[in-house]
């Protein structure tokens, strides 16, 4: 006699498909990573009404279930990365689609899985950013398009030509549509780019750590990064100070 086997009653009506998860709220940010195992410090459990206890979950590729009393022998873990705000699952990866759809605490507060209809109106919503990052692209002169390329290929930028930036940034603003709309929109990204060019000319210094700019042959300093900030983006902010605005002045005097 065939031993049945016994259904968890959320996995009820499960079905076996490829699956995509979006991250929840307007932002989407390069890349977002949730929580893929139990830890003291982090838990990662689900309360599981059947047997009436709370359950360990862990994300292991060599495994065929979630949780961790069901996982056998030495397990493959692996980190659950969002990129660009979405997280694609083929039908073959049924452990971590589960995961996902039925038992992660995060499902429908940091990210949801897209329905049928829902995927539908979420390729209209990718297809009119490209369109709208397209139409941004066009419109911006050299320097805009350098400043925004630098934040994706930093100073090889320089040696591209024109027609090469101008290529470069319309790709940029369809496979990257979201994240070249906000960088496009960022009155920082110009100024960020400024000092980029203004470090790699030596008319301003970054420290080795990265923990200060200074300025001069007498290395004179100008102020130090907050602590876990990129070192431009604070210069991008200084810059709007009152002694950044007279430093920016004669730095531009200067810069090639």
């Amino acid at each position: 006699m065939t031993k049945k086997v016994k259904v968890n009653p959320a996995e009820e009506g499960w079905e076996i498909k490829d699956r995509t998860y979006v991250l929840r709220g307007d932002k989407n940010p390069l890349t977002y990573t949730i929580k893929s195992r139990h830890t003291e410090k982090y838990p990662l459990l689900y309360f599981d009404t059947n047997k009436n206890s709370q359950r360990a979950l862990r994300y292991a590729t060599n495994q065929s279930s979630c949780f961790t009393d069901e996982q056998k022998g030495e397990v493959t873990l692996k980190h659950i990365m969002f990129t660009d705000g979405s997280l694609t699952v083929p039908k073959q990866e049924q452990s971590l689609q589960k995961l996902l759809s039925l038992y992660h605490p995060d499902r429908d507060k940091r990210y949801r899985e897209l329905k049928p209809l829902q995927q539908a109106e979420y390729e209209v919503d990718e297809i009119e950013y490209q369109i709208e990052a397209l139409n941004i692209a066009k419109t911006l002169d050299v320097d805009q398009a350098e400043a925004i390329l630098r934040t994706e290929i930093g100073s090889e930028v320089n040696q591209m030509a024109s027609k090469e930036i101008k290529r470069d940034l319309l790709k940029f603003a369809r496979d990257n549509s979201k994240l070249f709309i906000e960088l496009a929109n960022d009155e920082n990204v110009q100024l960020r780019n400024f000092g980029i060019k203004a470090v790699e000319q030596g008319l301003i210094q970054l420290a080795n750590d990265q923990r200060s700019f200074t300025i001069g042959k007498n290395k004179r300093k100008l102020f130090s990064v907050p602590f876990d900030e990129n070192p431009y983006a604070a210069l991008a902010a200084w810059f709007k100070t009152d002694e950044g605005v007279e430093i920016y002045k004669s730095v531009a005097k200067k810069l090639i």
